[in-house]
């Protein structure tokens, strides 16, 4: 017999099959019952809701990214690496690479109820992080901020945005290095950081 957490694990296998088979508004509580081969009634044990079920589906797959990030970081880091470290393997490579994060591939770039949830578990998800490595940059003297939790939510939530290229598209090349390098001057400015602290973000323009 299997166990709750097996159960639950069964229902987010079948959602992610599912979303790669068909549109996401087209499945329903029953689809997913019965691709996990379990009752719908269980499906309601484990989760209120089809978007609750995609909303974890969201967060276990920021939440795998994440840890790949905190097993390679390095203890000696300084703040400003571990931010570098951190926008590129998350941020840039891990959640804009549709061949690394298959989350991108079932999610229509015109669907923005559903783009709007990945920014939110984005939010949700990486700002703790950023904030913790603010921290260490004020304890360090590389980062002055009076609200490291607080800024950490506004970078991750300005970059998300920047970085959807449905928003701001990539193919304008000039523009869209153009509103890195003025994102990161202002990175720069708010937390009083070296001149150039910032300016590996113009790499994601690559």
């Amino acid at each position: 017999m299997k166990n709750s957490s097996d159960k639950k694990e069964l229902i987010l296998d079948a959602m992610k099959q599912l979303m790669s088979e068909v549109s996401y508004r087209d499945i329903s509580v029953s689809d997913i019952a019965r691709k996990a081969g379990i009752g719908k009634g269980s499906i309601y044990y484990y989760f209120d809701s089809k978007d609750e079920i995609l909303h974890e589906v969201i967060e276990s797959s920021y939440r795998l990214a994440i840890k790949e990030y905190l097993d390679s970081v390095e203890a000696d880091m300084s703040a400003l690496e571990k931010i570098r470290h951190l926008f590129r393997s998350i941020i840039c490579e891990e959640f804009n690479d549709k061949e690394r994060n298959f989350i991108l591939t079932l999610i229509p770039d015109d669907d923005m109820l559903l783009q709007n949830m990945l920014k939110y578990i984005a939010i949700k998800e990486i700002s703790p992080i950023l904030g913790d490595i603010l921290e260490q940059g004020i304890r360090e003297g590389t980062i002055s901020t009076e609200t490291p939790r607080e800024s950490a939510e506004i970078v991750i939530a300005v970059l998300t945005f920047l970085l959807d290229y449905a928003v701001f598209p990539k193919d304008d090349s000039d523009g869209f290095e153009k509103k890195l390098k003025i994102f990161a001057g202002v990175l720069e400015t708010c937390f009083k950081t070296e001149q150039g602290g910032f300016d590996f973000l113009l790499d994601m323009n690559g």
